[in-house]
C-alpha cells in the first residue's frame, strides 16, 4: 500500500485526477477508492476528495479541490465520478465554476438508469462499467474495466486449520458467505442450502458473515431460528461483523465460497475467494458470469434456487481432488486476469489519454 498521506502533506502539484467519495459510511465505492487511490498515488498524482476514508488514502481538502480547476497544466484534471451525487459535484465544477476538468464515471448498476442520472452520464466525458453486463444499460459509449484483487493481501494460506484455530472456528472444512445480510442477497438461500447440505456431512460448517442493518435484523433473526430449529447452530455460525482489514483471513479459513446474490452490481466478493484459491458457487448475477471459468474455479447457478445450489455444492464438498484442483485453478486463474495492478494501470492510461484530449463533454 503507499505511504499514509494526510491532507496537509499531499505534493502541492497539479493532480492527474481526483475520485470523490461523497458518503460517509462504508460501501462498495468507498471500498474501491480505498482500494485504488492509494496504489494510483505511487504512480501518478493521483488523490481522493471527501470523508470515510482510511488513513493511507491521499485526500485532498475543498480549497485544494476547487483550485485545481485552475492551475497552470499542459493538460486537464480528471475528476473520477461513481455515484450520482459526485458525477453532479463534477458538473457543478466543470459548468459552473469553469473548472478546467474532464469528468469520468464508472457505472456498476445492471438496471435501466432514471432520467436524472442519464441526464448526469451525458454531461460526462467518459464513462467506464465494471462488466459487460452492466454496459449493456448505458445508452452512450463506454469501455469495461474489471475490478481487480490485492493477490498478495488475499492469498492462499499454508494451512486453513490453523487460522480456523486463530479465529476461534473449529476445525471442520468450511463453506462461507460473507457480505450484507439482507434477502437482496440471496442469504437465505445459502442458509436453506446449508441445512439441507450439512444434515448429511458432519464433518462440516458453514459461516454466515456480515451485517444486517436495522431494516433487516429481523431477515437476520428469523434466519438464525431456522438454523435453531434444525439443530444446526453449532455448524452454520453467524460471527459478529469483523473490520474490512481482517476479511482476508476468514476467506483462508474457508474451503468453498458461495456468492447466492439474488441481484448485485459487480460482487467483488468472488473475486476475493478466489484469490485466496477458494473454489466458488456464484447466481448469474452482477459480472459473476465474467469472473467464474465454469467447471474451472468453481460453478454458476440461478438466482433464487436452492436445488441449483444443492447440486453444485454437493460434489464439491464429496470430492477432495476436485475440491483441490479447482482451489489451484481459482489462484491462477484470479492472478492472471483480475490483478489490481492491472486496473490501476488501466485508470491511468484512461486519466492520462482524458487529461491530454481537446474538447469539453460528452452531450
Amino acid at each position: 500500500m503507499a505511504t499514509i498521506v494526510p491532507e496537509t502533506v499531499v505534493p502541492d502539484e497539479p493532480l492527474l485526477a481526483v475520485a470523490p467519495n461523497l458518503k460517509k459510511r462504508l460501501s462498495g465505492v468507498t471500498a474501491t477508492i480505498a482500494r485504488l487511490v492509494p496504489l494510483q498515488a505511487i504512480r501518478a498524482p493521483v488523490a481522493a476528495y471527501g470523508p470515510g476514508l482510511p488513513a493511507d488514502v491521499p485526500i485532498i481538502g475543498t480549497t485544494r479541490l476547487l483550485l485545481e480547476g485552475y492551475r497552470q497544466r499542459s493538460g486537464q484534471p480528471v475528476f473520477h465520478a461513481r455515484r450520482n451525487t459526485e458525477m453532479l459535484l463534477g458538473v457543478i465544477l466543470r459548468d459552473l465554476l469553469r473548472g478546467r476538468w474532464k469528468l469520468l464515471f464508472t457505472s456498476a448498476s445492471q438496471r435501466q438508469h432514471t432520467a436524472y442520472s442519464r441526464f448526469l452520464i451525458s454531461r460526462m466525458d467518459h464513462i467506464i462499467a465494471t462488466s459487460a453486463a452492466g454496459q449493456a444499460y448505458l445508452k452512450v459509449p463506454s469501455e469495461v474495466v474489471h475490478h481487480g484483487i490485492d493477490i498478495g493481501e488475499f492469498s492462499p494460506p499454508e494451512a486453513r486449520s490453523s487460522i480456523r484455530g486463530s479465529l476461534g472456528l473449529p476445525d471442520r472444512p468450511t463453506i462461507g458467505c460473507f457480505g450484507r445480510i439482507r434477502r437482496q442477497k440471496g442469504t437465505d438461500v445459502f442458509v436453506d442450502a446449508m441445512i439441507a447440505l450439512l444434515a448429511d456431512r458432519p464433518t462440516w460448517q458453514a459461516i454466515v458473515l456480515g451485517r444486517a442493518t436495522d431494516a433487516h435484523e429481523k431477515f437476520l433473526n428469523e434466519l438464525k431460528e431456522k438454523v435453531g430449529a434444525a439443530g444446526l447452530a453449532d455448524r452454520i455460525l453467524f460471527p459478529p461483523e469483523v473490520p474490512v482489514d481482517q476479511i482476508p483471513r476468514w476467506y483462508k479459513a474457508l474451503d468453498i465460497f458461495v456468492a447466492p446474490q439474488r441481484w448485485e452490481g459487480f460482487g467483488l466478493t468472488v473475486l476475493e475467494a478466489l484469490a485466496t484459491g477458494v473454489p466458488t458457487v456464484a447466481t448469474r448475477v452482477g459480472a459473476f458470469p465474467e469472473l467464474i471459468a465454469e467447471g474451472e474455479t468453481g460453478f454458476l447457478i440461478e438466482p433464487a434456487d436452492e436445488n441449483a445450489m444443492i447440486g453444485a455444492l454437493a460434489p464439491l464438498m464429496d470430492n477432495d481432488e476436485m475440491r483441490e484442483a479447482m482451489a489451484a485453478c481459482a489462484r491462477t486463474y484470479a492472478k492472471r486476469h483480475f490483478s489490481i495492478e492491472s486496473e490501476v494501470e488501466t485508470l491511468l492510461a484512461i486519466y492520462r489519454r482524458l487529461s491530454n484530449e481537446s474538447g469539453v463533454s460528452a452531450d
